[in-house]
């Protein structure tokens, strides 16, 4: 389903090629208008910001709003987990669900790095798709409003995410502090590209930010 994909693509770092196809991607929205209703409209503030800032604010933007903010984590397992042994249980059923479509979940990101499940569900049968939403609504959600009290437009992925999904969402309690090092070591991709979970053992990450990021996450946010 193409609106799993376009709010994969707005939740992912800003870059000047997909956000020069930012008109492509509200066509798309409009097409499924039977399926989503007014998905355009709920994503409008986002869509604005996207469209009217420079590229760096927006580079700015997201680094302060996803990366330097574990609240905003995209990581879904982040949020149930924390650095406990539970996260590992959690990423391979998710990866067994990836290789059960032969979807390829060795990319630079972790398995439960959100743009890459809602890639994922944009390739599965709409009620498929539904389903596993539906199981991860109650993070989704909690994101959404966190970024909502923040004033973020990044808000509205969330919430429209919510609408969509099957299941109401519920409160989350708070996971054990997190370590992104650690679970990236376990379950990021090896040197060789090698895919999550097929690492024998704690290693060196390998998965850098593109320079452009770096850049930006080194420069004080607007």
């Amino acid at each position: 389903m193409k609106t799993f994909k376009v709010i994969s693509v707005l939740l992912t770092y800003p870059e000047a090629d997909w956000l020069a196809a930012l008109p492509e991607l509200q066509a798309a929205l409009a097409a499924e208008a039977n399926f989503n209703g007014e998905a355009a409209a709920r994503l409008s503030p986002l869509f604005a910001q996207l469209s009217d800032t420079s590229l760096i604010a927006l580079q700015e933007n997201y680094v302060a709003t996803f990366d330097r903010n574990p609240s905003h984590s995209l990581h879904l397992f982040e949020h149930i987990h924390g650095e406990s042994r539970d996260r590992g249980s959690a990423m391979i059923d998710l990866l067994q669900e990836y290789w059960k479509y032969d979807f390829d979940a060795s990319a630079s990101e972790l398995p439960d790095y959100v743009p890459l499940f809602l890639e994922f569900l944009s390739l599965l049968p709409i009620d498929e798709a539904l389903a596993l939403l539906g199981d991860a609504v109650h993070v989704l959600a909690t994101i959404g409003r966190k970024l909502d009290a923040n004033g973020s437009p990044y808000a509205t992925a969330f919430q429209l995410l919510e609408t969509l999904s099957p299941v109401a969402a519920q409160e989350l309690i708070e996971p054990p502090v997190r370590d992104m090092d650690e679970a990236m070591e376990m379950f990021g991709p090896s040197v060789d590209g090698v895919e999550p979970l097929m690492n024998p053992g704690p290693q060196a990450s390998v998965v850098q930010m593109p320079a452009s990021r770096r850049q930006a996450a080194a420069s004080p946010a607007h």
